[in-house]
């Protein structure tokens, strides 16, 4: 295999997480191979926030810029491809990418975010990342005052509702009819001025690209502006392929090196946890790159062969 197919991290996954993970191995003098291939899970939103001098920038303008800063670094190679397998041989791994290429490394680096399993509700597809966010640091200011709705299915989403009114003081909770409210409870929602809604939804209804109003089963319509909500999330099927060992809420168990259950296997971002924004993945990949690098030297420096780039 020529030299070029020989690296010593593949980063599975070209998000914040992977893009500063590829930076930092990059000025470690790293030879990497970030693969960037898929659905991006960000596609609908309009801008990040919270991320300190991006706030308010377009996700792929953010991209953009991430990739543009990664080629003074000769030894990271970006590529627009997804994964096929990944196997495990003597000296690491061997990584298959989609079309047949074949890439050998020391250590994979998994980045690849979640995927959101949507519900099949109308209108909810067409208005996920325009009205339905699920993190209000990330959009709550830009939507502040307004008329707010929370899909709240469980007792976690009925306090997240109490939460919300940080940034709007007119909240209803939608409990799908599914969900019995202890009179505790529904003594602090109401405090808070959180009305409490048992009927079903029957559609969300917008107007152009921004919901509107929230229609119920008996075709009450309720004017909302903006909806919260937690939809299931699941790993990528690369990652369940691996059979990595997973915690009790699905995301993807790491050791305090970032490694996975899989050694040479490591992790970073929204797949490992459910504190999932921008800064926080762009942060653990710079945490697991620092790890890798660290793990990295020391084997070429007892090997006596320093890693060149």
């Amino acid at each position: 295999m020529t030299d070029s197919k020989r690296k010593d991290v593949v980063i599975i996954g070209g998000g914040p997480a992977g893009l500063n993970a590829a930076l930092v191995l990059g000025r470690a003098r790293k030879k990497v191979l970030l693969c960037d291939g898929g659905t991006r899970r960000n596609l609908m939103a309009e801008q990040l926030h919270g991320f300190v001098t991006r706030d308010g920038t377009p996700p792929m303008e953010f991209r953009r810029i991430a990739r543009e800063q990664l080629q003074p670094y000769g030894g990271v190679e970006v590529r627009d491809v997804a994964i096929s397998s990944v196997e495990r041989i003597a000296s690491g791994f061997r990584v298959v990418l989609a079309g047949g290429d074949v890439v050998e490394c020391r250590r994979v680096l998994l980045t690849t975010g979640l995927v959101d399993e949507l519900p099949d509700l109308p209108g909810y597809r067409e208005l996920w990342g325009r009205s339905i966010f699920a993190c209000p640091y990330c959009h709550g200011w830009e939507v502040r005052d307004r008329a707010f709705g929370v899909l709240a299915t469980s007792a976690m989403l009925l306090d997240f509702s109490l939460f919300l009114t940080g940034w709007s003081r007119d909240v209803v909770a939608f409990t799908q009819g599914s969900l019995e409210v202890p009179a505790e409870q529904r003594q602090r929602l109401e405090r808070a001025g959180v009305r409490l809604e048992p009927r079903r939804i029957r559609r969300l209804v917008p107007h152009g690209d921004h919901l509107e109003a929230v229609e119920l089963e008996d075709g009450t319509r309720l004017s909302r502006e903006v909806l919260f909500a937690h939809p299931h999330q699941r790993q990528t099927e690369l990652v369940q392929r691996l059979g990595l060992a997973l915690d009790e809420q699905g995301f993807v168990r790491i050791n305090e090196h970032m490694e996975t259950s899989t050694p040479g296997i490591h992790a970073a971002g929204d797949l490992t946890t459910r504190l999932q924004s921008a800064i926080v993945a762009a942060s653990a990949g710079f945490q697991a790159a620092a790890m890798l690098n660290h793990a990295l030297n020391l084997e070429n420096a007892s090997a006596g062969f320093p890693s060149e780039g």
